[in-house]
C-alpha cells in the first residue's frame, strides 16, 4: 500500500459542508462506536436505508480522504451493519477530530 498523508484534500469550506451534511446524517444513526488501533468501527442497525447511506458516504469520502480504508460487514440473519474506518498512523486522531468525538 502506498503511504498516503492523513489529510483531507477538501478546502475548509467544502469540508465544513461535508461535515454538516453527509457525515452528520450518518453518524447519529449509529448504535455504537468502537475504538480500533487504527481507526473506528461503527455499528448500525440492519436497515437497508443505512446501507445505502454508508455506500454514498464511502463514495464521497474516498475521493477526499484517500488514506482511509473502508470495510463494510453485513452480519447474517438480519444482523448489524458494521463500518470500519481505518488507515495509517494518525487516522484515529484524524477521525476523532472530524467527527468531534
Amino acid at each position: 500500500m502506498v503511504d498516503l498523508p492523513v489529510a483531507c484534500t477538501l478546502p475548509p469550506d467544502a469540508l465544513a459542508a461535508r461535515k454538516a451534511n453527509l457525515l452528520r446524517s450518518l453518524l447519529p444513526r449509529a448504535q455504537e462506536r468502537l475504538v480500533l488501533p487504527d481507526g473506528y468501527r461503527i455499528r448500525f442497525p440492519p436497515d437497508p436505508d443505512i446501507l445505502v447511506a454508508i455506500a454514498h458516504t464511502i463514495d464521497a469520502e474516498r475521493l477526499c480522504c484517500r488514506f482511509l480504508r473502508f470495510t463494510v460487514v453485513v452480519e447474517p440473519d438480519g444482523g448489524a451493519i458494521l463500518l470500519d474506518l481505518t488507515g495509517p498512523e494518525g487516522t484515529r486522531e484524524f477521525l476523532a477530530a472530524l467527527f468531534e468525538l
